[in-house]
């Protein structure tokens, strides 16, 4: 890549950036801190290309160690409901649980901003995907619509 302006070399500048914007502070709770710690104590950190790399793993064994941990704990694989497809738990259903669960435990304006910052999304709307709404929620919301239309109906009558 070169500068429009100048036509200097501008790629390296360019990729650090990249990177540099990709990161994002997330917070840990104090076990999974301690846990860390005793890892990093015996000798877990590992050197790449001059960088200090916490888990010197890539994205596909990510995805093995993640679906191992998943058959270990006896987890059944997840089946797409609109497909019918067979699918291993993954990194990214983690993630996507995750989402769920946090939502489902605070829905409000905040939460919901707070979860597009902690998830990195730039968009508000790839975050408001994860406002899943299962079967009970869906009928508790439905039948409280007629409800609240039964007590204005018992209320017109009196």
């Amino acid at each position: 890549m070169f500068c429009p302006k100048c036509g200097a070399r501008v790629a390296e500048a360019v990729t650090k950036e990249l990177e540099h914007r990709r990161q994002r502070v997330l917070p840990v709770d104090g076990k999974t801190l301690a846990m860390i710690r005793e890892y990093v104590e015996r000798g877990g950190p590992v050197e790449r290309n001059g960088k200090k790399l916490l888990f010197g793993i890539n994205r596909h064994r990510a995805w093995q160690v993640v679906r191992e941990c998943a058959e270990k704990a006896g987890l059944p694989k997840l089946i797409n409901p609109e497909t019918g497809r067979v699918h291993n738990v993954s990194p990214h259903c983690l993630r996507s649980a995750f989402a769920v669960h946090a939502i489902k435990l605070d829905d409000s304006g905040d939460g919901l901003r707070l979860l597009q910052e902690h998830l990195g999304h730039q968009s508000f709307n790839t975050t408001a995907r994860y406002r899943k709404v299962s079967g009970k929620e869906h009928k508790d919301w439905y039948l409280k619509l007629w409800d609240n239309e039964e007590d204005d109906n018992s209320k017109a009558q009196t």
